[in-house]
């Protein structure tokens, strides 16, 4: 654990008491802060309690006596509606801020040279893809990183601060509007298209969030921007023209660059001037499938090289990436059909890139909508040979598909589409054909979260591969009888 001794006789009040109110309550105990944690969720509560953390109803705390409110990432502290404790802190003058700006004012305490490097990354997609794909190539160039943030363990839970450490960060706006001493080493915006607009009020609100992974950074620090997106590509362009020092360096998945890195043809380059470098063949990635993910491996790429990693142990690294968990994650087969569970892919930017991804695709979709709904889709469906709905979208889909001419089905639940699914591919006689858990739609609806989604959708495969098996078994035995 990360111990917050720069808080050191500071009362914090903690709303939320999730897993990153609790790492932070306990860091801040233990760094000599007075803690006074709440949650509207008296299960949440009880079990601040056993874990010896004071629990005290902020709606009567003194908000004069307090130094600072850490708000839950996932509570607003001003768009749609502020929280009851973003009123009473705004009221009292009280600071607002998250476990990221712990952290960053535990390493700003430390001398320069006692600091480890932070590579912090954002974007709308593809974040805790290059994040994992960061941490694992440090890790396998021997480099003793950590991975945490937005993905895996909280900041606050990842081993203590120390020199020649290497600290991978996913960060999502939520954490980045609260962060306001942050200074990455290294900063990575992989895209921006819409999202949580309802959180930061229109795309302008969003986008200064993510841009805020730049802020406090030096002439010695480096930007990665990926430029596939004309989001991406025009905050490229305006942080060129605007430099104050620092290396910018722009990767794509699509297209050959001037400079940067870049991926043609599923070939990963290094381009600096006239000089070009093959770094790695990613058809031999078998977790880095499609252009989104080429990306993915130009901006690890470019990241662990700013950090003085070799060119052939990023490349060792790439290539034997074992994935993330419920992004683009192949969990099994049957013959030539195979299973993917996308259960991540909450949005309809993250569905396109797994769309674009295969061939002979049997979709599973919905959930929670965003806002738009699959219109903005519609034109990476070619090749959905049928898609199955789910969830309280389902009918709305149905429109969208109708009105496209792609055929659908109305499922009651995941099974029943897993099911009608496999069915439909077996019967078609289609080559290799997908059976994709892609939703484009959050989950709240149905599932916790979409990694209970994805774990759901997992079990459901096995229990048909191993009915498959069972049956395959039984025909042998039958014939060798």
């Amino acid at each position: 654990m990360i111990i917050a001794h720069s808080f050191k006789g500071q009362r914090i009040a903690i709303f939320g008491l999730g897993r990153t109110g609790l790492s932070a309550a306990k860091s801040l105990m233990r760094g000599g802060a007075d803690v006074m944690a709440w949650d509207d969720n008296e299960a949440a509560r009880h079990a601040a309690s056993e874990a010896g953390i004071p629990v005290i109803d902020l709606r009567a705390a003194d908000w004069d006596m307090i130094d600072a409110l850490l708000l839950s990432p996932g509570v607003p502290h001003d768009k749609p509606k502020p929280h009851w404790s973003a009123q009473k802190a705004k009221a009292a003058g009280v600071r607002i801020i998250c476990d990221i700006e712990i952290f960053a004012q535990e390493i700003a305490a430390r001398a320069p040279e006692q600091r480890p490097k932070i590579i912090a990354i954002t974007g709308t997609n593809g974040k805790s893809t290059t994040t994992s794909l960061i941490g694992h190539v440090l890790k396998q160039a021997g480099k003793d990183a950590q991975i945490g943030g937005n993905i895996g363990r909280g900041v606050l839970d990842l081993d203590p601060i120390h020199r020649g450490g290497y600290y991978v960060l996913e960060l999502s706006s939520y954490q980045l509007e609260r962060s306001f001493s942050l200074k990455a080493d290294v900063a990575v915006l992989l895209n921006i298209s819409p999202d949580h607009l309802d959180r930061h009020g229109d795309m302008a609100g969003y986008e200064a969030a993510k841009r805020r992974i730049f802020h406090n950074q030096s002439n010695a620090d480096v930007i990665i921007i990926g430029v596939d997106d004309a989001n991406g590509k025009r905050i490229c362009t305006e942080l060129m023209a605007h430099n104050k020092g620092r290396k910018i360096i722009p990767v794509s998945g699509q297209r050959s660059l001037g400079r940067g890195a870049c991926a043609i043809k599923s070939k990963l380059y290094c381009v600096m001037g006239r000089q070009v470098k093959e770094i790695a063949n990613l058809d031999h990635a078998f977790a880095l499938e499609g252009a989104h993910n080429w990306q993915n491996a130009a901006a690890a790429y470019a990241a662990a090289k700013s950090v003085g990693i070799s060119v052939k142990d990023i490349g060792e690294g790439l290539l034997n990436f074992p994935g993330l968990t419920h992004r683009m994650e192949t969990i099994g087969e049957i013959g030539r059909l195979r299973f993917v569970n996308d259960s991540k892919a909450t949005n309809v930017d993250a569905a396109r890139q797994a769309l674009r991804a295969y061939d002979n695709i049997y979709w599973i979709a919905g959930g929670v909508a965003k806002e738009g709904g699959l219109k903005d889709l519609t034109s990476d469906m070619a090749s959905v040979c049928r898609a199955y709905l789910i969830g309280e979208s389902a009918d709305a889909f149905a429109q969208t598909l109708s009105h496209e001419k792609i055929s659908h089905k109305v499922s009651n639940n995941l099974k029943q589409a897993v099911l009608c699914a496999v069915k439909d591919a077996l019967a078609s006689g289609k080559p290799n054909p997908v059976i994709l858990l892609s939703p484009a739609c959050a989950s709240f609806d149905q599932f916790k979260n979409f990694e209970v989604r994805g774990d759901i959708f997992r079990s459901h495969v096995q229990e048909l591969i191993a009915m498959f098996e069972a049956e395959k078994t039984r025909v042998k035995a039958g014939q060798a009888a």
